[in-house]
């Protein structure tokens, strides 16, 4: 779905509810029927194990309602043994991000409580790769995230014209995501991977709201820092930024990374679609 598609379906949802988070140290009441999860996510009696011993928080991305977002990865990592939560954010995350920021840091909280769990692992789509960021510098949450994986995410912005009378509008994020936001020069400024949690980029060159596709890339440390391009390993991957959560091939990306220490390995092979 392209942005003008997705800024329709946020002036609709808008009208009929105002999603927030209102959890604290016990499971979060839903507050709306659009606050389901999607399948998998959100057992609060889900204790991790010692294979998998991080639970792992999905972060939707701009516009994005958590059971249509993550609707394939969900319910994969739960069938891996995962314990998996999601929530919805900042008013179908329009919310600045600083704002937003303080919800994952809130809800952490509440799957930390739960679940006895001194970290866990995010993975976030688009703004939700990149907000997780914030709440890891600045909120405190860089001693609670073992491994952040952000999915196209606009750690640097993008150049997309639509972004800016979109955020005007009705939008805050929207204008904290444009390349050379003030939100992104504080954020990017110094470390952009600050020493705590490992952290995984897997971007795709078919990325037509996140542009350029590069801007998703973070500088870093090797050890504690893998850079995917889809494309790179699977020449023939047609998926672009707004169902890039559905790939099989992220799926696979996202698992390496959790399954090992440390980020993804750069030298994993994914098995390709239809075996290209």
């Amino acid at each position: 779905m392209r942005l003008r598609a997705r800024v329709r379906l946020l002036l609709a949802a808008a009208a009929t509810a105002a999603l927030t988070f209102t959890g604290m140290s016990a499971a979060p009441a839903s507050a709306s029927i659009l606050d389901i999860p999607p399948k998998g996510a959100n057992d609060w009696s889900c204790k991790p194990d010692s294979a998998h011993p991080e639970p792992v928080v999905l972060v939707n991305g701009t516009f994005k309602l958590m059971a249509e977002n993550w609707a394939k990865l969900s319910p994969k990592l739960k069938e891996k043994g995962y314990c998996v939560f999601a929530f919805n954010y900042g008013h179908m995350e329009t919310d600045p991000v600083p704002q937003s920021a303080a919800e994952l840091r809130d809800f952490v909280e509440a799957v930390r409580g739960a679940t006895g769990a001194a970290k866990v692992d995010i993975v976030g789509h688009s703004q939700g790769g990149m907000m997780p960021r914030y709440y890891v510098k600045f909120l405190g949450g860089a001693d609670k995230v073992d491994d952040l994986i952000g999915i196209v995410p606009s750690n640097h912005g993008t150049k997309n014209p639509l972004a800016i009378p979109a955020g005007y509008t009705f939008c805050p994020s929207c204008l904290d995501q444009r390349a050379g936001s003030d939100l992104l020069k504080k954020l990017n400024e110094g470390e952009e991977t600050p020493a705590g949690p490992d952290y995984t980029v897997v971007t795709t060159r078919h990325d037509e709201v996140v542009i350029p596709y590069t801007s998703a890339l973070l500088s870093g440390p090797k050890e504690r820092l893998t850079n995917v391009v889809l494309q790179d390993k699977c020449p023939l991957d047609p998926f672009m930024h707004d169902q890039a959560t559905k790939d099989p091939v992220v799926h696979q990306w996202v698992l390496n990374a959790l399954a090992r220490k440390g980020p993804a390995d750069p030298g994993f092979q994914p098995r390709c679609l239809g075996g290209a």
